[in-house]
């Protein structure tokens, strides 16, 4: 696989193939954190496309010396979130047909294991995707980044555009929320489940 550097001087030689190997290379990465700001498969389809294009109308805007090119496209990408959040903040609806989806898209089945292993492991990420949902825009994507992107701290500070203490102090926030939010979610689960039960 190619150096992310190298590929980079060739897209900006105009060179297609160079273009198509970045995205490969990225795809996945920025597809996975805009389905976990959504939580919605086609939306988050939609928003990789037009991070990318984004990216590559900026290309020649990135510099080498403020960090590397993972984390330069990763704070494109968020910057294009939080736009594309305020933007729909008023409007945003949810419909369990989507969240139906998304959950069968995200969770794609492995070959190994049995029907019940993976209807639990599908329904313990639907119940993170849904926590997370319910965090505010801030604390959200700083646990997104750290403990599902996997960024380190000044990496993420360079991508949210604040000192490593905010990072710290709002993934330490992000974390006990989700915590407690999980909590109330499987204690509301809980009897429900039981309930269902013959």
């Amino acid at each position: 696989m190619e150096n992310d550097l190298e590929l980079l001087k060739r897209c900006l030689t105009g060179n297609n193939q160079a273009w198509e190997s970045l995205l490969r290379n990225h795809n996945r990465k920025v597809y996975s954190l805009c389905y976990r700001f959504t939580g919605r498969t086609v939306e988050a389809e939609d928003l990789t496309q037009e991070i990318f294009i984004k990216v590559f109308q900026t290309l020649k805007s990135y510099d080498q010396q403020q960090g590397t090119f993972s984390t330069w496209l990763t704070r494109v990408a968020r910057n294009h979130l939080v736009d594309h959040y305020r933007r729909t903040k008023r409007d945003r609806v949810t419909s369990s047909l989507d969240d139906e989806e998304s959950s069968e898209v995200e969770a794609r089945p492995s070959p190994e294991g049995s029907p019940m292993a993976r209807v639990e492991s599908r329904e313990r990420r639907q119940l993170l995707q849904d926590g997370l949902n319910k965090l505010s825009p801030d604390l959200r994507e700083a646990v997104i980044l750290r403990d599902l992107q996997d960024l380190d701290y000044e990496e993420i500070a360079r991508v949210l555009g604040v000192p490593q203490g905010t990072v710290k102090s709002r993934i330490n926030r992000g974390r006990l929320e989700l915590a407690r939010v999980l909590k109330r979610m499987e204690l509301m689960r809980g009897p429900a489940k039981a309930g269902s039960e013959p």
